[in-house]
């Protein structure tokens, strides 16, 4: 039961936007306990899924003899034949959170930057309240340390004061329950690349990037390829990694020239050139809204304007 619960959770996350009301197993009203790990924390390419695998804690000796071992010692084949398996048992469940590559790199670029251990905290908390708010009754959680596992212990007890958490490092090769997630991530992450769905269409386009690793001679090769000098890479590249630095030196740079119309109050920065105001925008009261500034051509870059490029609010 819990299997396909997930799998419906899976479904609604990553292919639909259709509102799915689980059905709660008898054992999720016992005292469970999750597991939480990660998959492609490292490499350039692709996203970082988040994992967790959660069953009752009356099932962690049979759990224990389902020979779940931490994903990176696993092969592809095995971890695909156990991601079927635990899927298939209806005395665990499972859910994960796959954090795109353009979120990860608009974050860490963010002018107030979030940087990776504070995206995977807030991941690995989203799953915790997922699984407590679907009613499951998760009394210990297990999760593979990011940074200090004594700090990241008290923040996830600070914020779930009712549940005993075990944060470590390796958990995911100690305890059966975090081997399982790791495998959950791993595959969801091995079929999101697999499957990736380029929104680029360059006739040279192809998918034998590698494992996606900055050290991967495959993956260099394939970002080499794939750079283009004004747009830089497709959406599978994490773009905020120093790895792409390199890639950046023979790129075409782009200025945006500001608008030179005058301010309502006819003002002008000390460079001598006209600067809109934030009112103007309608950030402070204005009564002219967002909308009729950019129809009306107020605002706009000079590279719209040559271009006759315009705002339309239908077609």
């Amino acid at each position: 039961m819990a299997g396909n619960i997930e799998r419906a959770e899976e479904t609604q996350k990553m292919e639909s936007n259709c509102e799915v009301t689980p059905i709660l197993p008898k054992w999720a009203s016992q005292p469970c306990i999750m597991g939480i790990d990660e998959a492609g924390r490292g490499p350039v390419l692709g996203p970082m899924v988040y994992g967790c695998l959660y069953c009752a804690a009356s099932f962690q000796t049979t759990l224990a003899s389902l020979n779940f071992a931490d994903s990176k010692t696993l092969k592809e084949e095995k971890r695909e034949e156990l991601f079927e398996s635990l899927k298939a048992n209806e005395s665990i469940g499972w859910s994960v959170d796959v954090i795109d590559p353009r979120e990860l790199s608009a974050k860490m670029l963010k002018k107030n930057k979030i940087n990776l251990n504070e995206i995977s905290h807030n991941s690995a908390i989203g799953l915790v309240t997922r699984v407590l708010e679907m009613g499951v009754l998760l009394t210990q959680v297990f999760v593979d340390t990011v940074g200090d596992a004594d700090k990241y212990s008290a923040k996830l007890s600070e914020i779930f004061p009712s549940i005993k958490f075990v944060v470590a490092k390796k958990a995911d090769s100690l305890y059966p329950v975090v081997s399982g997630a790791s495998i959950v991530a791993k595959v969801t992450r091995d079929r999101a690349l697999r499957d990736w769905p380029f929104d680029e269409s360059a006739d040279n386009l192809h998918r034998n990037f590698g494992s996606g690793y900055p050290g991967d001679p495959e993956t260099k090769a394939w970002l080499k390829h794939h750079k283009h000098s004004v747009f830089g890479f497709p959406t599978l590249v994490r773009f905020s990694w120093g790895t792409c630095t390199a890639y950046f030196k023979d790129t075409v740079e782009v200025a945006w020239e500001a608008d030179a119309d005058l301010d309502e109050d006819g003002s002008a920065n000390k460079n001598g050139k006209r600067q809109l105001k934030l009112s103007t925008l309608g950030f402070t009261g204005c009564k002219r809204n967002s909308e009729q500034i950019e129809s009306s051509g107020r605002g706009r870059c000079k590279f719209f304007q040559t271009r006759k490029l315009e705002l339309l609010t239908q077609f």
